[in-house]
């Protein structure tokens, strides 16, 4: 597949612009600082990608003005008292000193307990509640892929976990992959059931057009509306993802 990509300036803005074998030309904001992408099949010129941008530019603003506004999380310390989230509802965090090796415990559906060695650094705590995340994001994961890679009649992905800045998730459907934010297993079960059906649903095909749009509906016909509630998600400190 020829791909070709580089960078342009209109109006002020800072537009990435991705060239491919596509029909359409699409443009995209994505959070959480409002990226200016621009898909544009590989006959379309620079002057024709300008004028597109420059006709959608009070879309644009709404969009970029739109992530501006929504809530993000502060700095995390890993210090009792925080509020962090876990499958879509917040917790409070205590921590607990004097424990043989780290783990974290659900003590109610309210507080999570995060057990360390004394004297533990703000790194290994942080590390110690991400590889729990990681685990719990598996767990809850696992069951959604194999569901819907038998809906979709596909063959069970090979999948992996990462920590990602702009996209929830992410596919390589030549290698037969998929890659899931991190991030999700702070939002609400639904979010990750649409971004598993999302990514599945590319290996059927790979564009976001009428056919995708028409296969999404078909598999989840709500998938409109969980993809803008997990956009309007708080986002980490860190500033994921899209």
């Amino acid at each position: 597949m020829s791909i070709e990509a580089q960078r342009l300036s209109v109006g002020g803005l800072r537009i990435d612009v991705i060239r491919k074998p596509i029909k359409n030309l699409h443009v995209g904001v994505y959070p959480p600082h409002g990226r200016v992408r621009v898909a544009a099949p590989l006959t379309v010129s620079d002057d024709a990608v300008r004028l597109a941008v420059v006709t959608r530019l009070p879309w644009i603003k709404r969009q970029r003005a739109r992530f501006a506004a929504q809530p993000r999380q502060s700095e995390r310390a890993y210090v009792s008292g925080e509020t962090h989230y876990f499958m879509g509802r917040p917790y409070r965090l205590r921590l607990i000193e004097g424990a043989p090796s780290g783990r974290v415990h659900v003590r109610s559906s309210k507080a999570l307990d995060l057990f360390v060695r004394t004297g533990s650094d703000r790194e290994t705590r942080e590390r110690i509640l991400l590889s729990w995340y990681r685990e719990e994001l598996r767990s809850q994961a696992t069951p959604f892929i194999d569901k819907w890679a038998a809906k979709l009649v596909l063959p069970l992905p090979i999948w992996g976990i990462k920590r990602m800045k702009t996209k929830w998730g992410a596919c390589n459907v030549d290698a037969g992959r998929i890659w899931l934010n991190l991030e999700l297993v702070k939002k609400p079960p639904q979010s990750l059931e649409y971004v598993v059906v999302h990514e599945l649903v590319h290996f059927l095909e790979r564009q976001h057009s009428e056919r995708f749009v028409a296969l999404m509906d078909g598999a989840l016909p709500n998938w409109r509306l969980l993809r803008d509630e997990l956009n309007a998600e708080p986002l980490a400190h860190e500033e994921w993802l899209g």
